[in-house]
């Protein structure tokens, strides 16, 4: 339902399995499917449904254009339609962000500040964040974070850039018997629609011999040079990191993130940014507790090249990737 699909090539290897269960589905006509064939359709879905994005989202300069927003710097007041369809010879990021004290938020703000130099190098001249609360809270998470001052914050405090851009607005967010705190812990327990919080969070357990912590490091040191638990880095007085307490791990210290690695910055965050700064930071509009986020880059003239929708807790773009395809 108004959502544009675009699908990627996934091959599903061919099952290993025994002439008698060959036979026996030949047999019955059914197909008999194995935990190995589950985790592989599981695999399935939670790619393909980061490939669909609403149609307001595929085409944000026009969806958001008569959006405007009052600037955090200066409060002046810009058309985010606007802003993208003015895009010349470089690239516009908009990331359409959820409340200053949710997860989302927070590491879309940490992506942007680890990797502000990196997207400069791909073109990205100009980056904005939409944040779903008042002038203070966002100014607040902007100081927590130490944001780049290039970076331009449009505080929302209703959020209704979000939903013109086709963000989820979480689960059952129309049923006015539930309180959104029980709708933001079904989904928090990765239950929904959305169904992107599982996969987003377990990651974070896991870890992924291919992926990559220069990112998670980076917004560890941060928080660990602003004070914050827990810390599990060694850094010299002059500001590197000179060990890693994951470095220790038996096993799989060589793996790209490790296993915790990343659910270890998420813990941070949430003792020391999310529950502590709770009153400066949290949503005075409660449909902002239950959304989600998004973001989108667009080159010359607002033309889209990159749309995303967050489609659960945690669940941000990996700005690796993204930046790799630029």
């Amino acid at each position: 339902h108004n959502a544009l699909f675009i699908c990627a090539d996934y091959h599903i290897p061919n099952q290993s399995v025994t002439t008698p269960t060959k036979n026996l589905a030949r047999e019955s006509g059914t197909m008999l499917i194995t935990p190995a064939m589950l985790l592989r359709l599981f695999a399935l879905f939670s790619t393909c449904s980061a490939l669909v994005v609403p149609l307001s989202a595929a085409n944000p300069a026009v969806s958001l254009k008569g959006t405007a927003l009052c600037r955090l710097s200066d409060g002046e007041s810009i058309d985010l339609g606007e802003a993208l369809s003015s895009t010349s010879n470089g690239k516009t990021m908009l990331i359409l962000g959820t409340h200053p004290a949710d997860f989302n938020m927070v590491e879309y703000g940490q992506k942007v500040r680890v990797f502000s130099s990196q997207m400069k190098e791909k073109g990205i001249d100009r980056c904005m964040i939409v944040m779903n609360g008042n002038q203070s809270s966002c100014q607040k998470l902007a100081n927590l974070l130490e944001l780049p001052d290039g970076v331009e914050i449009f505080p929302d405090p209703t959020g209704e850039s979000g939903r013109r851009f086709g963000v989820s607005r979480g689960w059952r967010p129309d049923d006015d018997r539930i309180s959104p705190i029980l709708k933001t812990t079904v989904v928090g327990l990765g239950f929904g629609p959305p169904w992107g919080t599982l996969p987003a969070v377990l990651t974070g357990y896991i870890g992924n011999p291919n992926g990559r912590r220069e990112w998670i490091e980076e917004s560890l040191k941060q928080g660990q040079l602003a004070g914050r638990w827990p810390q599990v880095l060694d850094i010299d007085d002059d500001g590197s990191i000179v060990g890693n307490k994951f470095d220790d791990f038996p096993l799989v210290s060589s793996w790209g993130r490790r296993p915790f690695e990343l659910a270890t910055l998420r813990l941070q965050n949430l003792v020391d940014v999310q529950i502590k700064h709770w009153d400066e930071l949290k949503p005075v509009d409660s449909r902002c507790l239950t959304q989600l986020g998004g973001c989108t880059i667009v080159s010359a003239g607002g033309e889209p090249i990159y749309s995303w929708v967050d489609t659960g807790l945690c669940d941000v773009p990996d700005f690796d990737k993204l930046l790799s395809k630029l």
